[in-house]
């Protein structure tokens, strides 16, 4: 599809997924996540994609949904669940099960569902300026996007309590101390450090890679017998690979491997 409120640029592996309506710090229209769905399934699809940045134009990387969207549902018989079922959840579950590392740049605020974005990539670096706010309480709502799975995982249950429920709005240093994040850089620096992220991931072993991203998935629902079970399968599996003899080799003969995703 033509994208209009996106941009999905690709170079060498890396598919680079920028939110663009910088006037409204990225918040999302019924359109724009209607384009962000048809990105991450065409990311998914594409297979010289090897991993993918995610940020935002402008001062925010995503101030939540667009309340003043003409094409929002409005009123006692909206249905706020709909919306979520068509398009975000879609996203979230895409952005999870892709198997390519996802390197989120969080330029500004990360609101409501854009801090549910930032949450379900796989590294998040911020930049000293951003913010992240659990928005929904705010307006009656509760925490969509997957954050009322995200958020207590990260930083425990008395902390996830509070974001959500009293809603602060905290700065990327304490986001970073809680791990909620990965990193906080210097504004100026952040989207080279992102991308040099990004950039190191898309050349390294991405089979490797994905199953590394899978079998963490699973092991929010596993016990330890049954991820010593994934463990095993798919270090059988990786073990055969292309990429394993290459990596052995680079590091017998002290050099850069040059991995293949095979």
């Amino acid at each position: 599809m033509t994208y209009t409120q996106i941009t999905l640029a690709r170079a060498d592996g890396l598919a680079t997924l920028t939110l663009s309506q910088p006037e409204k710090l990225n918040a999302v229209s019924r359109k724009m996540i209607a384009e962000i769905k048809a990105a991450w399934e065409d990311i998914a699809a594409d297979g010289s994609v090897r991993a993918v940045l995610l940020t935002g134009a402008g001062r925010g990387f995503c101030a939540g949904a667009d309340l003043a969207d003409p094409d929002r549902e409005n009123g006692a018989t909206a249905d706020s669940g709909a919306a979520l079922e068509k398009f975000f959840n879609p996203v979230i579950r895409s952005m999870r099960a892709l198997p390519k590392p996802i390197v989120a740049a969080v330029n500004g605020v990360a609101a409501g569902v854009g801090m549910s974005f930032a949450l379900a990539a796989d590294i998040a670096v911020a930049g000293k300026s951003a913010s992240f706010l659990q928005a929904f309480a705010r307006i009656g709502l509760l925490p969509d996007g997957g954050s009322t799975w995200f958020v207590p995982r990260l930083v425990g249950d008395a902390r996830a309590r509070a974001l959500t429920m009293l809603a602060p709005q905290i700065k990327a240093e304490q986001a970073k101390e809680w791990g909620l994040i990965w990193d906080v850089v210097e504004d100026a620096e952040l989207m080279k450090t992102a991308t040099d992220l990004a950039r190191r991931l898309a050349d390294g072993p991405t089979l490797s890679l994905a199953r590394i991203k899978e079998a963490l998935n699973k092991s929010s629902g596993n016990d330890l017998a049954a991820q010593l079970d994934v463990e095993r399968d798919f270090q059988r599996e990786l073990g055969k690979s292309e990429d394993f003899r290459e990596g052995v080799q680079a590091f017998l003969a002290k050099r850069k491997a040059n991995f293949k995703g095979k």
